[in-house]
């Protein structure tokens, strides 16, 4: 088992992460029912395509021996009603080191390429633009 999840009713769950031991609360939205004390399902499907394109990016870098100096998103997740799912996730990556036109190119296709990117369904819209910064 990699991971188990827990309802804590009132429409919270608790994912732990077997092999750490961390664990994360989710609760339904408020738009949904929920408290929206915490990030819901959706946002985690939001935020993950973020840190899989962060991670990602990360390791192609390191593999070239590419220094980056910080990296950041911003996330904005959209939803539709009927049914109700995520409609669209923007994502603003921000990527600051010195590199050339070649390894810029490099580590853009791989944040497109992430396995989450790969793994979402076609109709979800993924609006993600990636600024280089020195």
């Amino acid at each position: 088992m990699d991971y188990h999840v827990k309802y804590l009713g009132n429409l919270r769950n608790e994912s732990t992460h077997m092999r750490s031991g961390n664990s994360i609360i989710t609760d339904a939205p408020v738009d949904n029912h929920g408290k929206g004390e915490a990030f819901s399902p959706t946002d985690l499907a939001s935020v993950s395509l973020a840190n899989c394109m962060m991670t990602i990016v990360a390791i192609a870098a390191d593999t070239r021996n590419l220094v980056i100096e910080s990296m950041e998103s911003e996330v904005k997740k959209e939803m539709a009603s009927n049914p109700r799912k995520i409609s669209a996730i923007h994502i603003r990556l921000k990527i600051t080191g010195q590199f050339t036109d070649k390894e810029k190119n490099i580590l853009h296709h791989a944040a497109l390429t992430c396995p989450v990117a790969l793994s979402l369904h076609p109709d979800v819209n993924q609006n993600i633009e990636v600024a280089f910064a020195e």
